[in-house]
């Protein structure tokens, strides 16, 4: 445990020390909060994620989405890849039927997860039973949240104890049989210690044959206050997933296969993923003085995922066959994470600022096994297509087995400089020691590889009034070539540089009314240091580059007093500048649409009834790099229903694709191509008291 205990004694050394306070009189009634405030409907006026400080989001200099509690219970989203559908400049991967993977500005990822600004980069499929909001932060993002996030994040923000008694629930049902149960209960306990306690039980279905799935988790937090300087929160919590791993159907000339919707293309006796985590956290703020606060957030995860699978591995060729193939993969993982920051705001002459500084410590230790599957002696079997399918017998053998320990030692600093009324500056700059011993244990090799990163922000935000911003950035970041989850370190990778993402971007912010926000950005995205084949066969050399380029345009909060809305357009284009070792110059890069527009209302007609209508279009993408198959482009419809049955009751029945069309949101690669649902209905009861 020596990782964050630097930081926890920091913090002691803090807490134990209130005579460095100037005037502790006046601070007795402040409050200190570990998360931004709570959201008024759609729309979120500030952040504390962007800049690591409580900041008013026309102030910061980066496009950033974020879905409030009321938008997502409202729109009845459930998952990471419901909610992108509405956000610019986002898409969502298959993640081969087990993990979330969204792309971000054209740069997909498996691990850019955050909770409340700390690591969760463990692959599965997130909840948001225990979140107060969810934010998207487009862009490198290094300077605040180390290596990755090169086309940005996606942070939780958890739900915290509060000072009042009440007691939540909500049940939900859906016309393909699945059900959800979730309570959420707040107690003050005594004078400045409360208790939360967020529990969600899911029995899962849809429309794909054989696809079943169970999860269910648990996070009692408890609150302290201390002493009107700030507050510590404790927080544990268990999550369990098991679910049938469904890889989609396979494509046929150049498309997905027509006719089979709902077939199901494995095993269901062998297509399971199995996830267990255990999370424990401590997060505390204390005001040092009125000018001088200190954070501290540390957070110990151990995490045990398992999954198997048999899925499509060719088109259907014309003759009426396709290949398949199977595999095993299981990874265990233990993370131990710490930040500690400060913030001081000053003066020096006319300016103010707020200054950041801090330092993150981490260890992750990983083991992973990958098994491939032999039908009898054929790693690739040619079998007949038919529905319903009948997979063959499998077996599968060890071929790789790992151990890494990651090591992260980073320090950083800030400044956010108010010059008058009209100019803001953010500065910044990060160092990451990232440094990762490997060890293959089929064959005894070990890999050890050291990474310096310096990671700078800059931005400049002009506010020709108080309620709009005119802003113009800058930020890099890095990915070392172990890739996203460890498991990629060769004698080869071993020797390269991280890949490098630099951003540059343009925006405004409007405030056009007081819960009503327009945002708009144009950024440029270039990735560079990305692996190509060596002029020398079997050699690798980093002389790949993509660049994504796109405008991005949100409206999110009250239209009037009884319409909110939330609306996003998105112009894009990502594409191979250089060769990469998987495709040459001028290959578009999948999984990114030309267009994206959404629209979802909320239409509240008397205090009782309310109405929400939603359309989402997507335009047509590739499935993969190859640039062979492709995402036809579709619109789909949502509908809701909204009644307060009482004071304390409140109904709601969520309309998927209203009009049944048949549409493919999402792919892995060319043949494990997701398919949309047909018609469907949720219906949800919500209760607090």
């Amino acid at each position: 445990m020596r990782l964050p205990l630097a930081g926890s004694a920091l913090l002691a050394l803090a807490l134990a020390g209130p005579a460095l306070a100037e005037d502790a009189a006046e601070l007795a009634d402040a409050t200190i909060t570990v998360t931004a405030v709570r959201d008024a409907g759609y729309v979120a006026s500030k952040t504390g994620t962007a800049t690591r400080t409580d900041t008013p989001l026309i102030d910061v200099p980066q496009s950033v989405s974020i879905l409030t509690r009321a938008r997502l219970d409202d729109q009845a989203l459930l998952s990471i890849a419901d909610a992108l559908r509405y956000v610019p400049g986002a898409t969502t991967g298959q993640g081969e039927g087990h993990r979330d993977q969204p792309t971000l500005r054209g740069n997909t990822s498996t691990a850019d997860f955050f909770v409340d600004g700390l690591r969760d980069d463990v692959q599965y499929y997130r909840d948001f039973y225990n979140i107060e909001r969810l934010e998207i932060l487009k862009g490198p993002n290094a300077m605040i949240f180390g290596r990755g996030g090169g086309g940005g994040v996606i942070n939780r923000v958890s739900k915290t104890p509060g000072a009042t008694t009440f007691v939540a629930a909500d049940a939900a049902v859906d016309t393909f049989g699945a059900w959800r149960l979730g309570v959420d209960l707040n107690q003050p306990l005594a004078d400045g210690i409360s208790a939360r306690l967020n529990a969600v039980y899911e029995d899962g279905a849809n429309h794909r044959d054989a696809y079943d799935m169970e999860r269910y988790a648990i996070n009692p937090t408890l609150g302290f206050d201390l002493g009107g300087r700030g507050n510590l929160i404790l927080s544990y919590e268990y999550a369990k997933d098991n679910r049938t791993v469904d890889r989609g159907i396979p494509s046929q000339n150049g498309r997905p296969v027509a006719g089979v919707r709902d077939a199901f293309f494995g095993d269901p006796a062998i297509n399971n993923s199995n996830f267990e985590a255990h999370v424990a956290t401590i997060a505390a703020d204390y005001a040092l003085t009125e000018t001088l606060t200190i954070r501290h957030r540390s957070r110990y995860g151990d995490y045990d995922k398992f999954y198997a699978n048999i899925f499509p591995a060719t088109a259907v060729s014309s003759t009426g066959s396709f290949g398949i193939e199977a595999y095993t993969d299981g990874t265990q993982r233990q993370n131990l994470l710490s930040q500690t920051d400060l913030v001081w705001k000053t003066s020096t002459g006319s300016l103010e600022h707020t200054l950041l500084a801090g330092f993150e410590l981490g260890r992750q230790t990983t083991r992973s096994q990958r098994a491939p599957g032999s039908f009898g002696g054929v790693s690739r079997l040619t079998v007949p297509f038919t529905t319903p399918f009948v997979a063959p017998p499998v077996s599968f053998a060890l071929s790789r087995s790992s151990r890494t320990r990651a090591d992260i030692a980073a320090a950083y600093i800030q400044d956010q400089i108010s010059i008058g009324d009209h100019i803001e500056i953010i500065a910044g700059l990060r160092h990451d020691r990232f440094s990762l011993d490997f060890t293959n244990l089929v064959n005894g090799a070990v890999l050890s590889r050291t990474d310096s990163l310096w990671s700078p922000r800059f931005g400049l935000v002009l506010k020709p009034a108080e309620n709009a911003s005119l802003y113009a950035s800058y930020s890099r970041s890095y990915l070392p070539q172990s890739g996203d989850q460890f498991t990629s370190l060769d004698a080869s990778l071993a020797a390269l540089e991280p890949e490098v993402f630099d951003n540059y971007e343009v925006g405004a912010k409007w405030d056009i009314l007081p819960g009503l926000a327009l945002t708009a950005a144009l950024y440029q995205l270039d990735r560079g240091n990305t692996r190509a084949a060596g002029p020398v066969a079997g050699t690798i050399v980093l002389t790949g580059a993509q660049r994504s380029r796109g405008l991005e345009v949100e409206l999110t909060g009250n239209i009037t007093p009884k319409w909110q809305v939330a609306g996003g357009f998105t112009l894009q284009k990502a594409e191979i500048r250089s060769a990469t070792s998987a495709a040459p110059a001028g290959r578009e890069v999948p999984l990114v649409p030309r267009t994206q527009v959404s629209l979802w209302n909320r239409y509240q007609l008397t205090d009782m009834f309310g109405l929400g209508l939603g359309v989402s279009h997507q335009g047509k993408s590739f499935t993969t790099i190859s640039n062979a198959v492709v995402l036809p482009a579709y619109v789909r419809v949502d509908a809701a229903a909204f009644v307060k049955v009482s004071e304390t009751i409140d109904a709601q029945v969520n309309i998927e694709n209203l009009f049944n069309k048949g549409y493919f949101p999402t792919a892995h690669n060319d043949n494990n191509i997701s398919t949309g649902g047909p018609r469907a209905a949720r219906f949800t009861l919500r209760t607090k008291f």
